[in-house]
C-alpha cells in the first residue's frame, strides 16, 4: 500500500512540474515572422529611430547595408537609425523573401529595395538581407540583421 500511495504522489508531483506547451504549426510560425519582416519595413518606413529599434532584441546585432562596422549593443543600433528622420523620402520594400523556423529561432532570407529622394532625382538600391529573429514571450524580434548592396554586374 505504501508503494502505491508513493507512487501515486511522485505522479502528481510530476504533473505539477509539468509545464503545458503551446505548439503552433510551421504555417503559423512562417505567417508570424512574415509579419514581423512586415513590422520592422513599417517601422523603417515610418522614419522613427524608437520605432525602428524596438523590432531588434535586445541582444541583436547589425551589420546594416551603410554601416562600417557591426552593431552589437542597443545603442550602437540605435546610433545606426539615429539620422532616420533627416531622410524622410527613404523607403524599403521587400521583393523576396524565404523563412525556416526552428523553435524559438526562425530566419528570413531575401531581398528588398531602398528607395529615397536625392537631389530631386529618385534613388534605388536593391539589397539582401538576413533577419534572425528569436522569440521572446510571444513576440518575434530581430536577434541578427545583415544586409548587403546587391553588387552591380
Amino acid at each position: 500500500m505504501r508503494a502505491i500511495v508513493t507512487s501515486l504522489i511522485l505522479v502528481a508531483l510530476a504533473a505539477c512540474g509539468t509545464t503545458s506547451e503551446v505548439r503552433t504549426d510551421s504555417a503559423t510560425q512562417n505567417r508570424e515572422v512574415l509579419e514581423a519582416t512586415a513590422a520592422w519595413v513599417a517601422a523603417y518606413n515610418s522614419r522613427d529611430p524608437s520605432r525602428i529599434t524596438a523590432q531588434y532584441d535586445s541582444e541583436a546585432v547589425l551589420w546594416g547595408t551603410t554601416s562600417a562596422s557591426i552593431r552589437a549593443t542597443p545603442a550602437t543600433i540605435a546610433d545606426y537609425f539615429k539620422d532616420a528622420p533627416k531622410r524622410p523620402d527613404a523607403r524599403v520594400t521587400v521583393t523576396d523573401q524565404v523563412v525556416r523556423v526552428a523553435g524559438e529561432m526562425a530566419v528570413n532570407t531575401g531581398s528588398y529595395t531602398f528607395t529615397d529622394v536625392r537631389e530631386g532625382k529618385n534613388v534605388s538600391t536593391p539589397a539582401r538581407f538576413t533577419f534572425v529573429f528569436q522569440n521572446r514571450n510571444g513576440r518575434w524580434l530581430i536577434a541578427s540583421h545583415h544586409s548587403s548592396r546587391v553588387p552591380v554586374p
